[in-house]
């Protein structure tokens, strides 16, 4: 493998995709949008719309460089479909940030691009059914990372260091070329996505780096000497996105709501729950990948025996059963709730009473009378005579 036609690409992509990302932040600041209230990223806005631009141009346009100068070696054909199927999901990201779109629609798309990205790589008709599928779902899933500062940036990063780790343990330029030249880009953009994210990657960024991890990950899995070690260390590469994907599925189905609505029961929103930070957050989640990742590129590389990929696997599913129990569907600690102010019931004015005559016994069922029959007149306030008792006395 020709290390420098790689080192050479992905040092184009952090350098594009850090002065792209510091020019749109610059332009962000002066148009006086700034950074939005909570965790949760909008999907309106000058911010989101252009934060994963900058991580497309840059990663694109390295990766392209890279393939067109030979640094993919006899692969650049399936290095050209996967960067097209990458950018047909980001321009399907880019339009759903300016105006959302409907599920069928994105998922056919998304599928297309899949089945484009697999055909030019040379799949067989049984292992491309199932890139396909593998592809859109592990899209998806890494997309729905997109709810935090520097989250996705973050896993999508230690996640790339493995494929191109996995790559370089097969020795082809054609498996490095993409992670790579991805790894380089999400390190430039997280420079400027940590917390307090300026920029953010929106449906653009989330689903390019989607497809690209999961489509390079197909393809090193086809590459694989060992098919039984490829077959489970490749969802361990992928344990936190996949984590999270099971876990918002199980909570809104558990409470019978929409499962394709955002309702803020992401990992990340549990952590906040839990008064983790932001930045502590990405951190935590970050961990928690890079020993996803550590342990499944040894077991890809024969060092382990692929019983250990159990081992992040089975941490994954006792976090998600863990993280089940915190509340996702209630607001978060130190958030005032706000109720409707409802209005007082009117109450009719009481009718107007003639003054009862003098000595005359109070009217009504409430009339109280001692043992002699003569009415009982409560005491006067201190210092305020009882116009009643006034009377009886003159």
């Amino acid at each position: 493998m020709n290390v420098l036609g790689i080192i050479a690409p992905g040092v184009a992509a952090l350098f594009i995709t850090v002065v792209l990302a510091k020019g749109v932040r610059r332009t962000a600041l002066r148009s006086g949008t700034g950074r939005e209230p909570g965790a949760r990223p909008s999907r309106a806005g000058v911010v989101r719309r252009l934060g994963g631009a900058t991580v497309v141009l840059g990663v694109g346009t390295a990766a392209a460089a890279g393939s067109a100068l030979g640094a993919a070696g006899d692969g650049g054909r399936a290095v050209t479909g996967l960067l097209a199927g990458a950018g047909i999901v980001a321009a399907l990201g880019l339009v759903h940030d300016v105006r959302p779109l409907g599920v069928p629609l994105r998922a056919a798309v998304q599928t297309g691009a899949a089945t484009l990205a697999v055909c030019l790589a040379g799949f067989s008709p049984v292992a491309g059914v199932l890139a396909v599928i593998w592809i859109v779902l592990a899209t998806q899933a890494f997309a729905l990372l997109d709810t935090s500062d520097g989250v996705l940036a973050t896993v999508g990063a230690v996640t790339a260091a493995g494929l191109l780790a996995c790559a370089a343990v097969e020795g082809r330029a054609e498996l490095a070329l993409l992670p790579a030249v991805l790894l380089a880009g999400l390190i430039g953009f997280l420079l400027h996505n940590w917390h307090p994210a300026r920029i953010r990657p929106g449906a653009c960024g989330s689903l390019f780096t989607g497809f690209a991890l999961s489509s390079s990950g197909a393809l090193i899995h086809v590459a694989a000497p060992s098919e039984r070690a490829s077959v489970v260390a490749l969802p361990v590469l992928a344990a936190v996105a996949l984590a999270d994907a099971a876990l918002v599925l199980i909570s809104r189905r558990r409470v019978s709501r929409p499962l394709l609505q955002d309702c803020g029961d992401h990992i990340t929103h549990r952590l906040r729950r839990l008064r983790v930070t932001v930045p502590g957050t990405a951190v935590l989640l970050g961990l928690w990948a890079a020993v996803a990742v550590a342990i499944g590129t040894l077991v890809y590389a024969g060092v382990l025996h692929p019983a250990f990929a159990l081992v992040p696997l089975a941490g994954s599913a006792l976090a998600v059963l863990a993280l089940l129990r915190i509340p996702a569907y209630v607001a978060p600690p130190g958030t005032a709730t706000r109720r409707p102010a409802t209005a007082a019931p009117r109450t009719p004015p009481a009718p107007p009473t003639s003054p009862a005559p003098a000595g005359a016994a109070p009217r009504g069922a409430d009339a109280a009378r001692t043992a002699t029959g003569r009415p009982t007149v409560p005491p006067p306030p201190t210092g305020r005579p009882a116009v009643g008792l006034t009377a009886d006395r003159s």
